[in-house]
């Protein structure tokens, strides 16, 4: 027996909590809040605690928290600015503008990304700690809950794989720090190269997916969990960036095989109506690989699980300012839409995108007007000028649960998609000198858009582009550097070699020299 700390992701919601009766943990989550309990590690019905206690910790604040999101976001050109008047927050436009002085390495939104990332990874390592010993409690002949033992491991890798991908994406050549639950580890680690990285991505899902459920997320006996194709996808999209732009590289082999086996599963298929795949209907639906849950668990008082502290959660974070004459439909405006973003949708003739992405404060802004949205919620404008907001992030008056007007409130935030499985796919395909155009379809021809025969790489890029607009991965961001084509969109201010990646925190490096 040891008393341990959960973030719980779910229980059954009685008039008294039982962790033992709980048999979906990720099905209704629970509001954010530690709890202490002590664990029988010979009990199997206890053991999925600690790998709920993961995906809490990615849900709350780890992946969303509203610096890491605005961090994130604003490199890329699909996104205007940081805080809606930049001087409230210029650390962010240097960010945006490239810079690596002293401004940006001892900003303490950097460090706490990096404190995001890495207590994702703690809190793994900590929970396979948990799952050891739950492991030498199971009897050499009970395969079933050996199996199931690898099975939570494997989900827990997964999430620790995915930390490690976003801290390099940002950072660059990062600790990978997989045999240690303690944060003072991090004081005295190495870095590791960010190719590196990738490859323990890879290394990690090669081994995990064996392991993971043969299932879609909202298949999964826990619903929402991970499975065997989250996992191909973490590893098509480690083996995308390691193979960047040469098209003769040997992991476009492995995007290939990995997007095959999703594709090729049957089990996957685009949520056709695209203005609702990210409200409440598309919450978990079936082009879902990986996504972090809320609830308000469909009642008007009491008990919520939001992504973040009230004022700054991620919905709120991105939705219009200004006086909203007592709407809802509100929130801190930062890291709207850019005009690029909008007139490429535009450009392209991107209706059901544009729909999907661009929602508009009031008539160019003008805090005296408003706009209707397609779901029939006036919008205004606002003091700062803003144009636009989110419209993935936009969640309709008429979704939310009756008496619960906090926005967001309720909607999941979506991270993996049968759409970059498919996109990745035509890519590696292309780049083999193979057909592209099947997967590419696909895509396209969810959005109503007409096919395009024997489709080139660039009009991938450009699909994806369009696809994944002002998403918060940083996948646009990506692209353009695994690509080459960064110095092409953000000209001489962009310097290969230098600008991919944002300098280490000033406050790590002094707590740890080999981080310099």
């Amino acid at each position: 027996m040891n008393t341990v700390q959960y973030i719980l992701l779910a229980a059954c919601i009685t008039g008294s909590f039982s962790l033992a009766g709980c048999s979906k943990f990720l099905d209704k989550p629970l509001e954010n809040q530690q709890r202490s309990e002590e664990i029988d590690y010979a009990n199997t019905a206890q053991m999925y605690a600690p790998v709920s206690g993961v995906y809490r910790s990615a849900a709350d604040d780890n992946l969303v928290h509203w610096i890491d999101l605005s961090i994130r976001c604003v490199r890329d050109d699909d996104y205007q600015q940081g805080a809606p008047t930049p001087n409230d927050n210029p650390e962010l436009i240097a960010i945006k503008n490239f810079q690596r002085d002293v401004t940006v390495q001892s900003y303490w939104g950097l460090n706490q990304s990096w404190n995001s990332y890495y207590g994702l990874v703690i809190a793994a390592n900590n929970a396979l700690v948990e799952l050891d010993q739950f492991a030498e409690h199971i009897p050499e002949g009970n395969a079933a809950d050996l199996a199931l033992n690898r099975q939570y491991k494997a989900e827990v890798r997964f999430l620790r794989a995915y930390a490690h991908l976003m801290a390099s994406r940002l950072f660059g050549d990062v600790p990978i720090l997989i045999d240690s639950e303690d944060i003072g580890s991090l004081a005295t680690i190495s870095k590791s190269s960010k190719e590196a990285v990738r490859q323990f991505i890879m290394d990690e899902m090669n081994a995990c997916a064996p392991d993971l459920e043969d299932a879609r997320p909202n298949q999964s006996k826990h619903i929402g969990a991970v499975t065997r194709y989250s996992a191909l996808l973490l590893k098509a999209k480690a083996a995308a960036d390691l193979a960047g732009n040469d098209n003769g590289s040997a992991y476009w082999d492995d995007v290939l095989d990995a997007t095959n086996e999703i594709i090729n599963s049957n089990k996957f298929s685009l949520y056709q109506d695209l203005y609702e795949l990210f409200k409440i209907k598309g919450k978990l639906a079936d082009e879902s690989l990986f996504e972090l849950q809320y609830s308000d668990f469909g009642l008007g008082t009491g008990d919520i699980v939001r992504p973040g502290v009230d004022w700054g959660t991620f919905f709120r974070w991105q939705g219009p300012p200004g006086d909203q004459k007592g709407s809802p439909i509100s929130g801190a405006g930062w890291v709207p839409p850019s005009q690029n973003i909008v007139d490429f949708l535009t450009a392209r003739g991107d209706a059901e995108r544009l729909k999907l992405t661009i929602q508009y404060c009031g008539d160019q802004g003008d805090p005296t007007t408003f706009v209707t949205t397609p779901s029939g919620d006036q919008v205004y404008g606002n003091e700062f000028g803003v144009k636009y907001f989110n419209g993935k992030a936009y969640l309709p008056k008429s979704d939310m649960t009756s008496g619960r007007m906090e926005y967001g409130a309720n909607n999941n935030v979506r991270i993996l998609r049968y759409a970059d499985a498919l996109l990745l796919n035509a890519e590696a395909k292309v780049r083999k000198g193979q057909n592209g155009d099947e997967p590419f379809r696909l895509v396209r021809e969810r959005a109503k858009l007409e096919p395009i025969s024997n489709v080139t790489l660039d009009q991938i890029i450009d699909e994806r582009r369009a696809e994944f607009a002002c998403e918060w991965w940083g996948e646009r961001f990506n692209d353009l550097v695994r690509t080459g084509k960064a110095t092409e969109v953000f000209g001489s201010k962009f310097v290969p070699g230098q600008s991919e990646f944002i300098p280490i925190p000033q406050t790590q490096i002094d707590a740890n020299p080999n981080l310099r």
